[in-house]
C-alpha cells in the first residue's frame, strides 16, 4: 500500500478524504494549518500563502515517509471578492486565491513528477477542484472558478504528458459540500431556493467526494487518467 501526502487534511473534505485513506498500509502524512487527524503518520503545518511553503511541506513529507507514491491536492480557500473593491484589495485577493489554490497545487504536483521520474517509479495525483470550474460561481468569486478551472487544466496536462512514465492525474469537482462553510454559504445564498437548483436535492456529503478521492488516489485503473469526476448532485453535467 502507497505513501500519501494529502492538503488540507483537518476539517470538511480533507477530514473525510484521510478517513477514506486510513487503511492498513497506508502511511499518510497530512498537511493542516490546524490540528489533523489523530491517526495520520505525520501531521505538518504549512502556510500555502507564503510561496516556499509547498516545497519545504514536500521535503518534510519526505524526511517522514522516506519516498511518496500519491498526492491528493485538497487545500483551498474560497473568499469573496466583491467587484466594486477597491483595485488593491481585489488584486490583493485574486493573488492570494491563485497562489493558495492554484500555485501552491501545481508546485506539489512538479515536484511529484520529479520525484517519481527521478526514481523510474509510478505515480498518481489527485486534485480536488470544483463544480465552479465548469460552471462558474458566484459574482464575488471569478477568482475561485478561475483557480479550480486551471487546476482542471493541469490535471489533464499532467495526465497527457506522463503517462508513458506511469504518472497518473485525476481530479473530483464537488459542487456544494455540506461542510460547515457550505452549510453558510447554502443558507446565505438562499437555502431552499438554491437547493432547488440541484436536481438530487441535496449537497454532497463529505464521505462522497472522500470515497471518489480513495477509488481515484489506490484503485482507479490506469486508462482512466486524465479523468474528471464530478460530484454535484446532476446540478451541472457535461
Amino acid at each position: 500500500m502507497p505513501n500519501i501526502l494529502l492538503t488540507g487534511a483537518s476539517r470538511g473534505i480533507g477530514a473525510a478524504i484521510a478517513a477514506a485513506l486510513d487503511r492498513p498500509g497506508v502511511a499518510l502524512a497530512g498537511h493542516a494549518t490546524g490540528a489533523g487527524p489523530a491517526f495520520l503518520t505525520a501531521h505538518l503545518a504549512a502556510d500555502f500563502a507564503e510561496p516556499a511553503a509547498p516545497a519545504a511541506l514536500w521535503r518534510a513529507a519526505l524526511d517522514r515517509l522516506g519516498s511518496i507514491d500519491v498526492l491528493v491536492n485538497n487545500a483551498g480557500i474560497f473568499e469573496a471578492n466583491p467587484i466594486d473593491a477597491s483595485d488593491a484589495d481585489w488584486q490583493a485577493a485574486w493573488a492570494r486565491t491563485m497562489q493558495v489554490n492554484l500555485a501552491a497545487a501545481a508546485d506539489l504536483c512538479r515536484l511529484a513528477v520529479l520525484h517519481w521520474q527521478a526514481r523510474g517509479v509510478p505515480g498518481r495525483v489527485v486534485n480536488v477542484a470544483s463544480r465552479a470550474a465548469y460552471r462558474g460561481d458566484s459574482p464575488a468569486h471569478w477568482h475561485y472558478a478561475a483557480s479550480k478551472a486551471g487546476m482542471v487544466a493541469m490535471t489533464k496536462t499532467i495526465a497527457r504528458g506522463y503517462a508513458r512514465d506511469g504518472i497518473l492525474a485525476f481530479a473530483v469537482c464537488p459542487g456544494f459540500t455540506m461542510t460547515g462553510m457550505a452549510e453558510d454559504y447554502v443558507e446565505s445564498r438562499g437555502g431552499d431556493r438554491l437547493l432547488a437548483d440541484i436536481p438530487l436535492g441535496r449537497v454532497a456529503e463529505p464521505d462522497e467526494v472522500a470515497a471518489a478521492v480513495r477509488f481515484l488516489a489506490l484503485e482507479a485503473p490506469a486508462s482512466m487518467t486524465g479523468a474528471v469526476i464530478d460530484i454535484n448532485g446532476a446540478s451541472y453535467v457535461r
